[in-house]
């Protein structure tokens, strides 16, 4: 199994980015999994050529590889490739960066609804990082990110055979599984993960850890929220991201969709697949 998530590359995040268990990797090997400190962020680029390379390692090995996770800019780096031309100005990132502690996310989101209301549709004011980016996307090109999406091109990854399934559920079916698995990760150490973190990269400001349930739980740890509003909103942001996922992957082709319903199980999905797989 290879992980295409834009959190569980990285170490020290078992438990809030839902990593596959030491059992699940003693299964079956598994890739791109905990293998990057959260010091190191990565690219959608940078991700999608660790991907192509493993995934031909793998089959040189005789073996298919499964591609699993919900990050659809990296989905879509290794389905369309990265646009070309696409750029990166620092300068007016840091300034956007600025923009955003001081003005707040709804700030830069009116600023991109302005310039590319489809992208805006899918970016939630709270993702510092892809609003951001948007934003020096299109000042750095005089084009909005959309455009250049639109025009993307395979870079690389061509003859990676690809086999697509989308997985949905139901939108109660989808809070009730969100709700008990934010549960179950408070639970198994969360917040003591996070207070590892902090320990170990002395408050250190880490990209990775300006994502949902993260912030909330340094939130809390600064008594800037209780513990119920802290569970409450982590599954409220959760709730929300998971809508823009089914969103965004609903545009995407895929050559099978499956809705779970509440009690599926994972072998007749499997069943399902490898059927379709093959015929």
């Amino acid at each position: 199994m290879i992980g295409l998530d834009s959190r569980q590359i990285y170490s020290g995040m078992e438990i809030g980015t839902a990593q596959p268990t030491k059992k699940e990797q003693d299964a079956i090997p598994h890739h791109l999994i905990g293998v990057r400190s959260p010091e190191e962020p990565i690219t959608s680029g940078e991700y999608a050529k660790l991907i192509t390379a493993t995934v031909r390692d793998v089959r040189k090995r005789g073996k298919e590889p499964i591609i699993c996770g919900g990050s659809g800019l990296y989905y879509r780096a290794i389905t369309k490739g990265i646009f070309k031309g696409s750029v990166s100005n620092l300068k007016v990132r840091e300034q956007l960066e600025k923009e955003y502690d001081e003005e707040g996310g709804s700030v830069l989101l009116g600023k991109l609804q302005s310039v590319d209301p489809d992208y805006a549709k899918i970016v939630h004011p709270n993702n510092r990082r892809r609003l951001v980016r948007a934003l020096e996307i299109y000042k750095a090109t005089g084009k909005p990110p959309s455009i250049h999406f639109k025009k993307q091109k395979r870079s690389g990854e061509k003859g990676l055979d690809k086999f697509t399934v989308f997985l949905t559920c139901f939108i109660d079916e989808l809070e009730k599984r969100i709700r008990q698995r934010t549960k179950i990760m408070l639970s198994n150490g969360w917040i003591e993960e996070v207070q590892n973190l902090q320990l170990k990269f002395q408050n250190k400001l880490l990209h990775p850890l300006d994502s949902i349930g993260y912030r909330q739980i340094i939130a809390y740890l600064n008594n800037k929220l209780s513990y119920e509003k802290m569970v409450e909103d982590i599954n409220l942001r959760t709730r929300q991201y998971a809508k823009r996922q089914l969103q965004w992957f609903s545009k995407e082709s895929s050559d099978m969709k499956i809705e779970l319903s509440g009690d599926f199980k994972k072998s007749d999905i499997a069943a399902r697949v490898i059927r379709s797989w093959q015929g």
